[in-house]
C-alpha cells in the first residue's frame, strides 16, 4: 500500500468497543453470520488501521482498544492429567490455546494476550481475568507478576 493509498480507504461506521462489542451505525450487531463475516475479514493496514477487506473492496472501521476480547479461560489438561496450557474462548466464538508467552498488562491492569496467530490483540474481560487471575503469582524480589505452566514461567509484561 502507498502512502497515498491509506487516505483513500473509506470509512464505514462500524465500531467495535472495549468489550470486543461491534456496532454498526450505533446499534449493537447480534447476527452471528455478518459478524462471523466480518471478524474472518478483519484486517489492519500497513498504517495499523483496522479494515474489513469485503468482496473486493476495503473499509476502514473503529476500534476502540483491540478487536477480540478474552470471554473466558479454562485450564486444560494433557494425557497424564497435568494443567498444560489454557483455553481461551473469544468474541468471535472461536476456541484457542493462550500463548502464555504473549501476556502483557495494559493501562489500569488490564490483561491482553496475543491471538489469531498474533496478528490480534485480545482484551481479557473482566470475568476472563478473574477466571485467570487465581493462576498468576507474583515474585517480590523481582517485582514479577507471571504465571508457571509445566516448570516454565512466563512473566506478565509490564505495559509497555
Amino acid at each position: 500500500m502507498t502512502e497515498n493509498e491509506k487516505y483513500e480507504i473509506p470509512s464505514i461506521d462500524i465500531r467495535i468497543d472495549k468489550e470486543g462489542v461491534w456496532y454498526y451505525e450505533g446499534n449493537e450487531m447480534f447476527r452471528k453470520d455478518i459478524l462471523s463475516t466480518f471478524f474472518e475479514e478483519l484486517e489492519r493496514d500497513s498504517t495499523g488501521r483496522y479494515v474489513i477487506r469485503h468482496n473486493e473492496q476495503i473499509f476502514a472501521i473503529t476500534v476502540e482498544d483491540v478487536p477480540f476480547a478474552v470471554k473466558s479461560i479454562e485450564p486444560s489438561q494433557d494425557e497424564q492429567g497435568r494443567e498444560g496450557h489454557f483455553n481461551i474462548l473469544l468474541t468471535d466464538d472461536s476456541v484457542e490455546t493462550l500463548d502464555p508467552a504473549t501476556l502483557r498488562m495494559g493501562d489500569d491492569n488490564v490483561l491482553y494476550c496475543a491471538v489469531k496467530d498474533k496478528r490480534f490483540e485480545a482484551r481479557f474481560t473482566r470475568n476472563s481475568y478473574y477466571q485467570f487471575a487465581e493462576h498468576i503469582q507474583y515474585d517480590s524480589d523481582k517485582n514479577m507478576y507471571y504465571i508457571k505452566l509445566d516448570d516454565t514461567i512466563y512473566e506478565i509484561s509490564p505495559k509497555g
